[in-house]
């Protein structure tokens, strides 16, 4: 894996620290190209936020942050350096208009979520749960 490629980033290192709620977010608005999904701030007029604060803002330990959340997110959950982040320097570039970089990022969170579902696992919004299914 490269660092500075922004899909491999985002897969090891922004993914699994990604709520549920997070990531069904993110699923709704890279389906839409929402204008809710911003490029080069990591906020404006709330609900306007990048791809880290609308993760920030469905994560418990972020949630309360406004328009510092997805910095907060990014250094003390993902543990990155938000201005070094290979994810937010491509991001920032073109935003959802870089058709490539929004495909391969809601094809990571839709592969994501299907590996999440056949895990057993859940991520919580109020704390990160694990579940195991049942052997019977």
């Amino acid at each position: 894996m490269s660092i500075h490629d922004p899909v491999a980033e985002f897969r090891a290192l922004w993914l699994p620290h990604v709520t549920d709620a997070g990531l069904n977010r993110l699923i709704e608005l890279l389906e839409k190209a929402s204008p809710l999904l911003i490029h080069g701030a990591f906020t404006r007029a709330m609900p306007m936020g990048c791809l880290a604060s609308h993760i920030a803002w469905n994560h418990p330990q972020t949630c309360q942050h406004q328009h510092e959340a997805g910095v907060m997110w990014l250094s003390n959950v993902a543990g990155l350096n938000p201005a070094t982040s290979s994810v937010i320097l491509a991001w920032d570039r073109h935003g959802a208009g870089d058709f490539a970089l929004r495909s391969d990022l809601l094809a990571a969170c839709r592969e994501e979520q299907v590996s999440r579902r056949e895990r057993g696992t859940q991520n919580a919004e109020c704390g990160i749960e694990e579940t195991e299914p049942a052997v019977v």
